[in-house]
């Protein structure tokens, strides 16, 4: 029994303390920030904006909103996220002069009224790698569904134009395609769930903004997807080495899916069987495969050119 009762005490001045050091947390907090409104009214700086230039008021802000944990890196997609009016929840630039793009960044974060902290480089080195001095902070990825696709090509009144990317796993091609597929006006990508590169923010940066704009949706299955793809009326095209089709002489017109294969591997055996037709792109010298986000430029620009 006095083990059970040193115990007990042990535990309450443990919690005793726990609260105290909470409480003095709590007032320095408040502390710090009535000092930083203060400094604010004295220069003339509005706090009630949310525009902030000073790395201080980020260490009040110890954590980011669940809902919160994606970042889109790189001066080019960031800039087309503020362009586009989504969700933004903080964006990060680096301290010192500022040339360029990053004038306008900061411009249209201030006058979208979202939080902007300027910082050392080497807290933006741990949310990406080639940041080029900005980072937003966001929601993950929206993905969509495949009516979703269709939808948007229906609101055009454009036949539809799908991409589906069977096992694409290197993220610079994701972004790459993305890109592409942006340019050229295909109305959605479909890629799977698994052993699959994901939209994140390498893929946001490489597709320069890209992924903002176009739609991607995640499947379970692939080939359940390209009969849902065929029951809408699509014509779906798969790309490989081994077919007798050149890219070039078949018809892309109309609604059309085109299947683009994993690096190396390309599609798989039953997305093969499942596609209406196979084209490949010819290949002349010594390596017998292109990188991936090239085939699909190539085959998507093909699909273009026939529809103008």
């Amino acid at each position: 029994m006095r083990q059970s009762y040193r115990d007990k005490q042990n535990r309450r001045a443990r919690i005793a303390k726990e609260r105290e050091e909470k409480s003095v947390n709590k007032k320095n907090n408040i502390a710090r920030n009535n000092n930083f409104k203060k400094e604010n009214r004295k220069t003339g700086k509005d706090y009630s904006d949310r525009r902030v230039n000073d790395e201080r008021l980020d260490s009040n802000i110890t954590t980011i909103d669940k809902e919160y944990e994606d970042v889109v890196a790189g001066r080019n997609a960031v800039l087309e996220l503020l362009k586009s009016d989504k969700d933004i929840n903080k964006i990060f630039v680096e301290r010192g002069e500022k040339h360029g793009s990053i004038n306008e960044i900061v411009a249209r974060a201030r006058e979208a009224k979202v939080v902007l902290v300027e910082v050392e480089k080497s807290k933006l080195d741990l949310y990406a790698e080639n940041h080029q001095g900005v980072v937003a902070i966001v929601p993950p990825f929206n993905y969509c569904e495949i009516e979703d696709i269709l939808e948007v090509a229906k609101e055009k009144e454009e036949d539809p134009f799908v991409l589906i990317l069977d096992g694409i796993e290197d993220p610079h091609n994701l972004g790459a395609i993305i890109r592409t597929a942006e340019t050229a006006g295909v109305h959605g990508i479909i890629i799977p769930k698994r052993r699959t590169a994901q939209v994140n923010s390498t893929v946001a940066k490489v597709s320069a903004g890209a992924t903002t704009y176009v739609k991607v949706a995640r499947v379970n299955n692939i080939v359940d997807s390209i009969r849902k793809l065929k029951d809408a009326g699509l014509w779906v095209i798969g790309t490989d080495g081994d077919a007798e089709t050149m890219y070039y002489n078949q018809d892309l017109k109309g609604p059309l899916a085109i299947v683009i294969g994993s690096e190396g591997f390309g599609m798989g055996k039953l997305v093969k069987e499942n596609a209406d037709i196979l084209i490949k792109i010819p290949m002349k010298g010594e390596i017998t495969s292109l990188n991936a986000s090239v085939s699909a430029g190539i085959v998507i620009y093909e699909a273009v050119r026939q529809r103008m």
